[in-house]
């Protein structure tokens, strides 16, 4: 019985060790754009050439959020190679729901915080349009990483090759179809997502405002 649990117990180390890596760096790159969106559309600065700067890098590295739901073909992988009913329900399938909702949560809030932006300098009625394009460009820049192994920084690094053959490739019938599938995907999660997102928000602000009101009147009535 302790020789299997062992055996099970360094089955389930070796897996996370396996899969450690690419998902911490995964959920690094996820994190950027939404970092520069809190710097960008939380605080109230004007649009430099600085923050022109800032705004495509965030554009640029958005797609690494919404990238993190085609890790999923890593964990069909997985489970082929894992025989354990246990492990694959316990851990892999946790760690990777965990790991593709957090990449994705990213991607929500950053698109949640340029809204506010847009809503900020009266420009609400742009934010359904500015979402959905959004979604169109990171339909692209996720087929680019998947299939044709495009990184962010090749925006820089190469930007010739990047665009001559991404124009290309995407040009087909079968990218089409998949960068299609890809945007329908985006919008439906996006718009769940968000709902959650802004209800979880909603309910907290509201949360902390009866217990301040509630701290008032304890205070009020104790004078």
């Amino acid at each position: 019985m302790i020789a299997k649990l062992m055996e099970v117990l360094a089955r389930v180390v070796y897996i996370l060790q396996m899969n450690i890596g690419w998902m911490s760096w995964n959920l690094f790159l996820a994190f950027i754009p939404l970092a520069l969106s809190v710097w960008l559309f939380r605080t109230k600065r004007g649009r430099s050439w600085v923050w022109w700067l800032g705004f495509l890098v965030f554009y640029a590295f958005l797609p690494n959020a919404p990238y993190l739901l085609t890790d999923v073909i890593h964990l069909i992988e997985d489970i082929r190679l894992t025989q354990s009913v246990w492990i694959i329900t316990l851990v892999l399938i946790p760690v990777y729901v965990l790991v593709i909702l957090a990449g994705f949560e990213a991607y929500v809030i950053s698109l949640i915080n340029l809204g506010h932006y847009l809503h900020r300098i009266s420009k609400t009625q742009w934010i359904i349009r500015v979402e959905l394009i959004t979604h169109v460009l990171n339909a692209v820049g996720i087929y680019w990483g998947r299939f044709l192994r495009f990184n962010s920084w090749d925006i820089i690094t190469q930007p010739d090759y990047l665009l001559a053959k991404g124009v290309e490739e995407t040009l087909g019938k079968q990218p089409l179809v998949i960068i299609t599938i890809t945007f329908g995907i985006l919008t439906a999660l996006y718009w769940i997502m968000k709902l959650v997102t802004l209800g979880f928000i909603k309910q907290r602000s509201q949360g902390r405002s009866n217990q301040s009101q509630q701290i008032n009147s304890n205070t009020s009535k104790a004078e």
